[in-house]
């Protein structure tokens, strides 16, 4: 499984999403789109970091990013965690595991003491013009969303002001 690194394209997916429409990275273009990828909804550590990802869902849009979690899980269970959870950004289904693989998400990792084939949860913070420009994986909830903020305004600094005419 190769590993994507920053600078690098990012892979192009149309995937569902909780509102029964597709989604796809070429409609995202121009934008920062943060990335996430989470193991299944209604689980702990995933509500909280949508929670998380809610919390600081503003701040991201002002910084002219979009936010979207992905995972595994079919639209009816996206549907069920967003409205129990007033989820406010899209959740798309990757039933296929495609868009995982393309990602290298999708792989083996230690479960309590155990080893298994599961979603890696990793979060990807891609550049207006469709470039990998942060990478996080084995993603810790706790502060996760924050360094994603933290992460982006940073970004946004190094970048090339635009010459007004």
């Amino acid at each position: 499984m190769d590993l994507l690194e920053t600078g690098a394209p990012a892979p192009t997916f149309r995937l569902m999403s909780d509102s029964g429409s597709s989604v796809s990275l070429g409609d995202l273009r121009g934008r920062w789109v943060v990335l996430y990828f989470y193991p299944r909804d209604n689980t702990p550590g995933c509500t909280r970091q949508a929670k998380d990802f809610g919390d600081a869902l503003a701040t991201l849009e002002d910084l002219g990013a979009a936010v979207i979690g992905v995972s595994k899980d079919g639209r009816e269970s996206h549907c069920a965690f967003r409205d129990k959870f007033k989820i406010r950004f899209p959740l798309l289904s990757d039933v296929d595991l495609e868009t995982h693989r393309a990602y290298g998400v999708w792989g083996t990792k230690v479960l309590y003491g155990r080893k298994m084939q599961g979603t890696i949860r990793s979060t990807f913070l891609i550049s207006p013009t469709g470039r990998i420009a942060s990478v996080w994986r084995g993603v810790r909830v706790n502060g996760h969303a924050e360094a994603v903020v933290d992460a982006l305004r940073a970004h946004r600094e190094q970048a090339p002001k635009k010459k007004r005419s």
